[in-house]
């Protein structure tokens, strides 16, 4: 469909949602680069108030727009609809988020501006001479962009909005690490650069360097002294409004707590049934993970690792296009990389362009490992790779020009594309691809993994009391420590892994819920679609058309589902 401005006089919702398309880019063109625009290359957002706020206005003048657009003769289509309920959603819940001030006090250790900046060279195009010069471009606007950011937590200061102090011990850590000691990250990024260009991407990357520099030094030496102290954890009241933000749906958050602790007890029974055909006589399933960490099943080497995992996704294509996907053949493509140093612990995906000409890629952080056990992995490229992230993703790129470049990019909400790679583990074990007892042990602590994140994401963040049923704690409040405490004990992960991800928690309050909240959406969506269908039920149709309708929030997702 033709993309139009975002001033157009005669829009309909769709053509709104790709109007705000356009502008955003011109406002964050980190955006642009994930949708492939070249254009985007050189520069970085303003992450400054000023900046923030002129995003926010744009989108107030969206949604009048989208009010407007709505009234018009074939503004209540289908299509229509659809898009402009996830538009309203998605900027509705935006622009709570702004208006708390939460964009005052962002620091996270995997998600927060500075984060951004870094990750974003990643999968910026290095195929030309001219994509280098691009770089060298964007390495010089690094000091600017992080100065607004700096700027912003400033102002959160000063407005009494602190950011936790653990995500500012962590992030001071992890600059550290990027700056390094012989060389910086940026400055190993900038080595493969053409020759004709050394210069000026090596002093461009020294200049980046600086400004990692100067941001870890404000974080250590004025902004950690400033926030010792503050809390932690968000109480209700915050914790709801980023829940929204993650998940599209107003959630009842006890009754969410009680779903965790549920599927706990669930996926526990499970386990013990499968570690002891690991390891008879295992006093607990973690017990018999250790043994699979030590004798089960491996990868050696980290370039054979990659090979591995690619060719798990290879042959999971092989066996799934045409049975239960009907997949494009540029949708058929997906690599598997590396991660980069300094790269959270646990792996991730990164999604194609919109004209593919960047295919979808999954990312394994080696963490300085070169065996790895294969009892997790399977499960986890089955989530961040195929059928998981990838499939959709690839999916809503591959349909965006029938649906809205919004709807299939920008309006990405997190539950929604969570919960369906973890749907896509579970669908994996139902079609019997899990063999073996160590892999389907290892799916099932990967499910146990995001139980717990439900019980401890929200009894950490809202104070809540260990019901008496639990074997840890019982009647005790959470804090930090036991939500620690309490993943460290159900959760094969190394240590530094089980700190990084409670630290994760604490600054992203809301979103590691989605996962398992996601999943029961897409599992509550097939089955009364199946009750619809009875006998007729076409599981291939169904995946098909759930994942070519793009992003919905979890209200909206279940409703259209369902009606599949």
């Amino acid at each position: 469909m033709p993309h139009t401005t975002a001033s157009g006089g005669s829009q309909l919702p769709r053509q709104v949602a790709d109007a705000y398309v356009d502008a955003i880019v011109a406002l964050d063109p980190l955006i642009g680069t994930y949708l492939g625009i070249a254009e985007s290359s050189a520069r970085l957002p303003d992450f400054s108030p000023a900046g923030q706020e002129e995003i926010a206005l744009l989108a107030r003048a969206t949604l009048e727009r989208l009010t407007e657009a709505e009234a018009r003769p074939g503004g209540d289509s289908v299509a229509e609809r659809r898009c402009a309920q996830l538009l309203r959603e998605r900027l509705t819940a935006e622009l709570a988020v702004h208006e708390a001030g939460e964009g005052l006090r962002t620091v996270s250790n995997i998600h927060s501006p500075l984060h951004r900046v870094r990750e974003i060279f990643t999968i910026t195009p290095t195929d030309t001479e001219a994509d280098w010069a691009a770089i060298a471009r964007r390495l010089l606007a690094v000091p600017r962009s992080l100065a607004g950011y700096r700027t912003s937590l400033e102002a959160g200061l000063e407005q009494d909005l602190p950011a936790g102090p653990r995500q500012v011990t962590a992030v001071t850590a992890q600059l550290t690490e990027w700056i390094g000691t012989d060389r910086s990250w940026f400055a190993e990024f900038a080595e493969p650069g053409p020759e004709r260009l050394r210069e000026e991407l090596t002093e461009a990357a020294a200049v980046a360097t600086g400004a990692l520099v100067e941001l870890r030094d404000w974080f250590r030496d004025t902004y950690a002294p400033a926030v010792a102290g503050a809390p932690d954890v968000v109480g209700r009241e915050r914790y709801g409004r980023l829940a929204r933000f993650y998940n599209g749906a107003d959630l009842d958050l006890d009754e969410a707590y009680a779903f965790g602790w549920a599927e706990f007890h669930r996926l526990l029974a499970e386990m013990r049934v499968e570690a002891g055909k690991v390891l008879p006589g295992a006093a607990s399933p973690w017990e018999a993970l250790a043994w699979c960490d030590r004798h089960g099943e491996a990868i050696e080497g980290v370039e054979e690792v990659r090979k591995w995992l690619q060719s798990l996704m290879d042959e999971a294509i092989e066996a799934l296009d045409g049975t239960h996907f009907e997949l494009a053949e540029r949708v058929r493509r997906v690599e598997s990389h590396i991660a980069p140093p300094g790269s959270a612990a646990a792996p991730y995906y990164t999604e194609p362009s919109l004209d593919f000409s960047r295919p979808g890629r999954t990312w394994l952080p080696t963490m300085g490992e070169t065996r790895f056990p294969a009892y997790d992995l399977v499960t986890t490229w089955y989530h961040e790779g195929v059928p998981g992230h990838h499939l959709q993703l690839a999916q809503w790129a591959h349909v965006a020009d029938s649906l809205s470049r919004y709807q299939t990019t920008v309006g990405l909400v997190s539950a929604n594309a969570e919960g369906w790679a973890l749907y896509a583990e579970r669908l994996m074990d139902e079609l019997g691809f899990l063999t073996g007892a160590e892999r389907r042990l290892g799916y099932l602590d990967a499910q146990m993994l995001r139980a717990v994140r439900v019980v401890i994401d929200i009894g950490m963040h809202l104070e809540l009391e260990i019901p008496a049923h639990s074997p840890f704690h019982p009647g005790e409040r959470w804090t930090p420590e036991l939500a620690q405490e309490f993943l460290a004990r159900h959760s094969s992960r190394p240590a530094d892994y089980v700190e990084s991800e409670v630290i994760r928690y604490q600054g992203m309050a809301g979103q590691a819920i989605g996962y398992k909240l996601g999943e029961r959406v897409w599992l509550q969506g097939r089955e009364a679609a199946r009750a619809r269908h009875g006998a007729s039920f076409d599981l291939k149709a169904w995946h098909m058309a759930a994942l070519s309708q793009g992003s919905l929030g979890l209200d909206d997702l279940l409703h259209e589902i369902s009606s599949l």
